[in-house]
């Protein structure tokens, strides 16, 4: 159901959500590998990281995985954009008529 008190927001999708899962999985790799650079040894999981080349791995390799979820889930808000601007459109039509863009207003360059 659309609030009509808020500016609505992006639906979210199976696709969204299992990319938030990634990007999750990727902070928690993250979570591991910098444990062992605050302690000098596993700090969550008792013997992982052992060794200073694993915690770099842990660290950039969620690092890694983060970047993309991410990027993953803005392509996916983005291929939302035109229902989200309707829904945008109809929100300010809706609780602010004084600030509704015309056809003309978007046409046209800035007054000089």
């Amino acid at each position: 159901m659309l609030s009509t008190i808020r500016p609505p927001r992006p639906r979210l999708t199976g696709r969204i959500f299992a990319y938030a899962l990634a990007d999750v999985f990727g902070l928690s790799c993250v979570a591991l590998g910098a444990s062992w650079f605050a302690a000098g040894k596993g700090a969550i999981i008792p013997g992982f990281p052992a060794s200073t080349v694993e915690a770099v791995a842990c660290t950039a390799g969620g690092v890694a995985v983060m970047i993309w979820a991410v990027s993953r889930i803005l392509r996916e808000i983005s291929h939302q954009a035109p229902e989200m601007q309707a829904k945008y459109d109809a929100y300010i039509a809706a609780h602010h008529p004084d600030k509704i863009k015309r056809k003309t207003d978007e046409t046209e360059g800035p007054r000089p």
